[in-house]
């Protein structure tokens, strides 16, 4: 087993987590106990590898809203894009002190699967995940206004005869796996392809340049008068009075598909600034705590006109066991994260 698949490994990711934890609250001396009440005495630096004004960014500003009344801090968001995530999370490894100070907010699913294609440049042991926020499923989507396909057995109807452009955010995505893995099962032909972003993904389908698309779920139920879901990567249609025409793909085709959390957006930080700051990361989760419950931060999700079903928080154990299934679920289906699902043979 190469390095690179230790790092993933559940047992591994989560005994790593743990250890990262005990011995950091195990270290922790007075005089650290006694400057964590001052803690922070400047503003936070968010580092985020996708562009500003697409998922992650508005799922953040809105965390950090409300956020900011229990740690008593602003927050600096940084947006990073470029090579599907690596160009934010190599700045934040190579650049960011490891003092509390830095955080980085990604999208764990497809920044993950991105280390299964191509292993990253940096040690994923010295990185952690320690806070989701959302979960939100992979599914495909079209235009309300298509006028052939109305539902998703239409589209692999279709796809047996032609081949269906699917436009997806990144290649290395968990929505796109589910749609290759769905071309795959049907025998229908599905190619990818990746517009950079759920924003230009959705105007792609608007224009008609792609037949549909696969995204996280929530920004379409945001536009549901626009676009029209018609299955879901799940094991249960999560929002049934917003996504009435979504089937389950495993339901509806038998499949025996592992849920494909499209969206869940989480913190990060580097695994030494635990280390070295247990006081300062325990006020960071204890506040950040606060913020899933409280009326403030609903009121603004649902202004955002974004499922508050979908806020579901997770710690360092959640986030690190996620990053270890999703892990295993990429490498499974590692060849067909290549743009084409092909025909099984036999």
């Amino acid at each position: 087993m190469s390095d690179f698949d230790n790092d993933f490994s559940r047992r591994g990711f989560l005994k790593g987590t743990g250890a990262t934890l005990s011995a950091s609250a195990l270290t922790m001396l007075p005089f650290q106990m006694a400057f964590a009440a001052a803690f922070p005495e400047r503003n936070i630096k968010v580092y985020v590898p996708t562009r500003a004004g697409g998922g992650a960014d508005r799922n953040l500003r809105t965390f950090y809203a409300t956020w900011k009344k229990y740690i008593n801090t602003n927050f600096e968001p940084a947006f990073y894009p470029g090579a599907a995530g690596r160009v934010g999370y190599e700045t934040y490894i190579g650049k960011a002190d490891d003092d509390c100070y830095n955080l980085l907010f990604g999208n764990m699913g497809p920044e993950v699967l991105n280390w299964v294609v191509k292993p990253p440049t940096f040690n994923l042991a010295d990185f952690m995940y320690f806070a989701r926020v959302d979960r939100d499923p992979g599914q495909i989507f079209i235009d309300r206004k298509h006028k052939k396909f109305k539902t998703i057995d239409d589209i692999i109807a279709e796809g047996k005869k032609r081949t269906i452009t699917v436009g997806v955010s990144r290649l290395a995505h968990p929505a796109s796996l589910g749609a290759v893995a769905l071309a795959q099962h049907t025998g229908a032909k599905f190619n990818l392809i990746p517009l950079s972003g759920g924003r230009n993904t959705r105007a792609a389908v608007t224009t008609g340049e792609v037949d549909c698309a696969a995204l996280p779920s929530g920004d379409i139920v945001r536009r549901a008068k626009q676009f029209k879901i018609l299955c879901v990567f799940d094991d249960n249609n999560p929002l049934p009075n917003r996504m009435k025409d979504a089937v389950v793909v495993n339901d509806h085709f038998g499949m025996k598909l592992p849920p494909l959390v499209a969206g869940a957006r989480a913190f990060g930080i580097k695994k030494s600034a635990v280390d070295k700051h247990p006081d300062r990361f325990k006020i960071m989760t204890e506040t950040m705590r606060k913020v899933y419950t409280d009326p403030d931060y609903k009121k603004a999700v649902l202004k955002a006109k974004a499922p508050w079903e979908y806020i579901v928080y997770g710690g360092p154990e959640e986030c690190a066991k996620y990053a270890s299934d999703i892990t295993e679920i990429g490498k499974e289906y590692r060849t067909l994260l290549t743009g084409k699902a092909k025909k099984k043979k036999g």
